[in-house]
């Protein structure tokens, strides 16, 4: 049985479209809702068994009833809008936030009766990478000069073995570094001079 997580990372990843819930002149007020396709796919790699039912309550304007039964969990979305479409979107929109996924109050955009609500800043602004935080590195560790020494002597020592063909046989030797003090150091050098010497 899947758990609540899984099926809110499902509805989070789904939530990729836009219901328009009202329409005043040339405004509407969209908010983010789950696309039923991503949805679907979603909950089927979740669980084997769930489902998802619709009941329309009114059609003036259209009021839709969204019922999602997964992990044992029934949540129903009740949502108003002025479309059918747009009243299925936003009661997934509404039953998503039941599960937990905050869509937000909604954004007022643009409205043209034959092209819906203008979403496309919208989406882009979704688009928008997050800036990556910039991560604060540890300091480095003071270097030995002689460990520094050591190592330098062992990479020409691995220029001369690729060279000669005996790089394989290097890397098994260095398999665990360059060792951690100059006596483990002086001691893999030996051990890599006795291979090129073969």
């Amino acid at each position: 049985m899947p758990d609540l997580d899984r099926v809110r990372e499902a509805l989070q990843s789904s939530m990729t479209t836009w219901a328009t819930v009202e329409v005043r002149g040339d405004q509407a007020r969209v908010i983010p809702a789950p696309e039923l396709e991503p949805l679907i796919a979603g909950l089927d790699r979740l669980a084997p068994q769930w489902s998802l039912h619709w009941a329309c309550d009114a059609t003036s304007p259209y009021v839709v009833r969204a019922r999602l039964d997964v992990a044992g969990v029934s949540r129903e979305g009740l949502a108003q809008a002025p479309t059918l479409p747009d009243a299925k979107l936003a009661a997934l929109a509404e039953l998503a936030r039941l599960f937990g996924i905050s869509g937000g109050e909604g954004q007022w955009v643009d409205y043209d009766p034959e092209d819906g609500a203008n979403v496309a800043d919208l989406d882009a602004e979704r688009e928008l990478p997050a800036a990556p935080r910039p991560v604060a590195l540890p300091p480095e560790p003071p270097r030995d000069p002689q460990m520094e020494k050591a190592r330098r002597h062992i990479d020409d020592l691995l220029e001369q073995l690729k060279a000669a063909g005996k790089s394989g046989e290097a890397a098994r030797i260095l398999m665990r570094g360059y060792g951690e003090t100059v006596d483990e150091s002086r001691a893999l050098y030996k051990q890599l001079k006795a291979i090129l010497d073969q």
